[in-house]
């Protein structure tokens, strides 16, 4: 099994785990060459490269960038606000990927709050 097909089903896995309200409204997308997760269509977690690609509030994105596993997103060349790439070393564990999608989870919360 190829890695990005393992992590999809360690992401898969993670998301069930999240009460009915919270699990049903995530979707996937081919995006960027990889895979997103949406929750109510806004991007929260993906696979990108074998990286996981994270969306991260901007209050709290600066601590995680000191983090020697992660790096700006730099898709387009130029960082991306609020993205973020962490690389293999980062979500050994199904808890550090839990903390992932919980990350994004949170921006997708935050930024359906804010319409």
């Amino acid at each position: 099994m190829s890695f990005q097909k393992e992590l999809e089903n360690r992401i898969d896995t993670s998301l069930s785990i999240f009460p009915e309200n919270i699990a049903s409204n995530f979707s996937k997308k081919r995006m960027f060459g990889g895979i997103a997760y949406l929750f109510h269509g806004k991007m929260t977690v993906g696979i990108i490269k074998g990286s996981l690609m994270v969306r991260i509030i901007s209050e709290k994105i600066d601590a995680f960038l000191q983090l020697d596993h992660v790096k700006p997103m730099d898709f387009t060349k130029k960082p991306m606000k609020e993205f973020v790439y962490v690389l293999p070393e980062g979500f050994k564990t199904e808890e550090e990927l839990q903390n992932w999608i919980e990350l994004g989870l949170e921006h997708a919360q935050n930024k359906l709050k804010s319409l």
